[in-house]
């Protein structure tokens, strides 16, 4: 995509984000420098504290412990129980949270009857709690099987989300599909490096076709997260709502990343606006950022200006 950073650039961020030497050489100051600025530590003891200063500023919060591409399912089965915790930990505390994950990070690539039962699980829990679990998208080959998961537990369990990428040629389609049945989806612009075959190669595009899906979604019955920094597209979705009469509270929120625009984020919770924070934790902080980098060439400066501007 033509926003993105050039190639060879981009390649040896990510070589960093998965060099073991360079993780080990950053972990140990990480945090200090400026990682705990984007993420809420190593486990859920540190996460716990941040997602209720969080709710104490006025915002929800989706909670996401860090990582991928799993392929020993005894490890599958450590993050599904960590969700769960999760899970059980804001029922008790009576934290507004709810969880976002990966499916790879649930068994994916070991096969997908796998991460359907390590999935139902957590649905469950959310079930039993009265909360709610979203599967995050990832690269274009995963979005029939993510789909499908989705399919399953929401008919099972009712409390289901799922997320769409503007970049996509393909979510315009994927969303009509689902609109018969109400459901909750959150519209991101994507993250992942697709071919133009696959994907919107200028930004332009992706950008109109972001709005495209928010207002689709916003039109018929379910529940919208718009997830974006893009002030003038913030704007966009606020100019339509209002022009329809949907409710600031109820049948869409605002998603933002921790760390990031948060001048955007507060300005929407005084305007009346649900906001929830993407707060990361885990110890994969550092791929994490790095990807962050990698993604788009304006990350990089998002990144400095948050990390060095006053809290």
């Amino acid at each position: 995509m033509s926003e993105l950073l050039d190639r060879p650039l981009r390649t040896a961020i990510l070589a960093a984000a998965d060099n073991p030497l360079v993780r080990r050489g950053v972990t140990r100051y990480g945090m200090r420098l400026g990682a705990g600025r984007f993420v809420a530590g190593e486990n859920i003891a540190d996460f716990l504290p941040v997602a209720r200063e969080a709710n104490r500023r006025g915002f929800s919060v989706a909670a996401t412990l860090l990582g991928e591409s799993i392929r020993d399912a005894a490890e599958a089965k450590g993050v599904t129980e960590e969700y769960c915790r999760l899970l059980q930990a804001f029922a008790q505390d009576t934290v507004d949270a709810n969880v976002a994950f990966k499916l790879t990070h649930v068994g994916l690539d070991i096969s997908p009857e796998l991460a359907l039962e390590n999935a139902s699980r957590i649905a469950a829990q959310a079930q039993a709690t009265k909360n709610t679990l979203r599967l995050d998208m990832e690269q274009s080959g995963y979005v029939d099987a993510t789909l499908r998961i989705y399919r399953v537990l929401q008919e099972r369990y009712g409390c289901a989300g799922f997320v769409l990428q503007s970049y996509l040629y393909r979510s315009e389609s994927d969303l009509r599909a689902m609109l018969p049945s109400a459901p909750n989806v959150r519209i991101v612009k994507g993250a992942y490096l697709e071919p133009p075959s696959r994907a919107f190669p200028d930004k332009r595009e992706v950008d109109e076709n972001y709005v495209k899906l928010a207002e689709l979604a916003l039109s018929h019955e379910g529940y919208t997260a718009v997830a974006t920094h893009d002030a003038s597209i913030v704007a966009r979705v606020e100019e339509f709502t209002a022009a329809r009469g949907v409710p600031k509270r109820g049948r869409f929120e605002f998603q933002t990343l921790y760390g990031i625009a948060e001048p955007l984020a507060r300005g929407l919770v005084e305007r009346g606006y649900r906001v929830r924070l993407s707060i990361p934790y885990g110890s994969f902080w550092f791929p994490y950022l790095m990807r962050r980098l990698a993604e788009r060439p304006a990350n990089v400066g998002f990144f400095l200006r948050n990390v060095f501007a006053p809290r």
